[in-house]
């Protein structure tokens, strides 16, 4: 990795103190939450809310000379919930707090399902 020194102080201190999260990692923090947890989606029927699926959006990779040098995923936790439930959000978001994954948040009612989703943007790196 002779170019690592182009990559951000953030990143090289999240290599080297090994912060980083994979996507096993992610599913048993997800679940220690007591809410049920599934990548992409649940097999019908679906659990009652509330419940989080996760799932990989897109990589976003740190490359120089044409390596991919640190993998980058970006990934969607979604909390799904009858109603507006902050303690539930609250539970999540304390949870990526604590795994360091810094995340932004979008929310919708899905009038069909008459369900409110929140979404979080979050990536591990490395995993």
């Amino acid at each position: 990795m002779k170019n690592i020194r182009f990559l951000s102080p953030w990143l090289i201190s999240a290599i080297n103190e090994k912060e980083i999260t994979t996507q096993a990692e992610l599913f048993q923090a997800l679940k220690s939450l007591g809410m049920p947890v599934a990548y992409g989606e649940f097999e019908a029927p679906a659990p009652p809310p509330p419940f989080i699926t996760y799932q990989f959006a897109y990589g976003s990779d740190m490359i120089a000379d044409n390596h991919n040098y640190v993998e980058v995923g970006n990934f969607q936790v979604e909390l799904y919930t009858a109603k507006k439930e902050p303690e539930n959000e609250k539970l999540v978001q304390d949870k990526l707090k604590e795994l360091r994954l810094p995340y932004s948040k979008v929310e919708a009612w899905l009038p069909e399902e008459k369900l409110r989703q929140i979404i979080y943007e979050i990536q591990l790196v490395g995993g």
